[in-house]
């Protein structure tokens, strides 16, 4: 079921700052094809006047609130678009492929994004009414934004002129962000990454240890241990979390590790960067990053040596 239309006045008013969002974001981060600037520790900026090719990365709990354009964001083959006005939420560490699918220099991509910290959210809940109901979507979000969110996000922006503005400021301003959010349309999944003993939280546990461990055997009963969860709980809740099967997720990780290690060191037999990320056969190894990728190891290395 969707929130009911906002008002005229609403609607006219995320209006108005939207277009003053891209405006500021424009004026500092603009001046080439494409540039993420930080503006505080976990906000960030990003421009770009052309549209992207798509980029394989690990996210972190976040907000993108997009200006102008389309971003796209294929999680587990998944293609997920958001455009100007909407906002997307991201509730644990997830391996993503995203890129800016319609930007020019008349009308650029622009988007703001800022991590959520489980520690700055968790005070925010002894606040709220918990009326929201639990999140029903896999993985990520996607809702319009309204004046509400996009009213802090803006006062945000227009003190990066100031300095002393903004370190005294900002804090409060972040912490409106958070509060939007969380009595917004996603306040239920963005409630999960603040509640210690959620079962995003207690996934996210288990994800970590994924990321740190993905050359190793994986356990699913070590996991939903770890998870203080049954097997069966613990597998629907990280499917409903990621919208991968954890023997799933462990692939991409490994998959991304292998490329990260391919494109950035010097040349290096391929089957040992298989064996590196915890591929015992090559021949796996292989058929799995060309599905992922679409070329094999040794020929997407080469590839994008050439274009370097």
């Amino acid at each position: 079921m969707t929130d009911p239309a906002p008002p005229p006045e609403s609607a006219a008013r995320a209006a108005e700052l939207l277009a003053e969002l891209r405006t500021l974001i424009v004026r500092h981060a603009g001046g080439g094809p494409q540039r993420k600037t930080t503006v505080l520790d976990g906000v960030f900026i990003t421009y770009a006047d052309q549209p992207t090719l798509p980029v394989s990365a690990m996210t972190e709990p976040s907000l993108a609130v997009v200006g102008q354009g389309v971003k796209r964001t294929v999680l587990n083959g998944v293609p997920h678009d958001y455009r100007a006005g909407q906002y997307c939420v991201v509730p644990v560490d997830l391996p993503v492929t995203g890129q800016a699918l319609e930007a020019d220099r008349d009308e650029p991509f622009v988007v703001f994004s800022m991590t959520l910290d489980p520690v700055a959210i968790a005070p925010l809940l002894l606040e709220a009414a918990d009326t929201a109901k639990p999140p029903a979507s896999a993985g990520l979000a996607v809702s319009d934004a309204t004046a509400g969110l996009l009213d802090p996000i803006v006062r945000l922006l227009r003190l990066l002129g100031r300095p002393d503005d903004l370190r005294v400021l900002a804090p409060g301003i972040e912490r409106e962000i958070l509060w939007r959010l969380i009595t917004g349309e996603q306040g239920a999944l963005v409630r999960q990454i603040g509640l210690a003993n959620s079962s995003i939280a207690r996934i996210s546990r288990a994800i970590r240890w994924i990321r740190r461990h993905h050359d190793e055997p994986l356990r699913v009963a070590d996991l939903a241990g770890l998870a203080h969860m049954s097997p069966s709980a613990f597998h629907r809740h990280f499917r409903a979390a990621t919208s991968m099967t954890p023997i799933q997720f462990q692939r991409q990780i490994r998959l991304r590790e292998a490329r990260a290690l391919l494109m950035t060191g010097p040349p290096v037999d391929v089957a040992a960067i298989g064996h590196r990320v915890g591929y015992g056969s090559p021949s796996q190894f292989s058929r799995e990053y060309r599905k992922e990728f679409g070329a094999p190891p040794g020929r997407d290395a080469a590839r994008h040596a050439g274009h370097g």
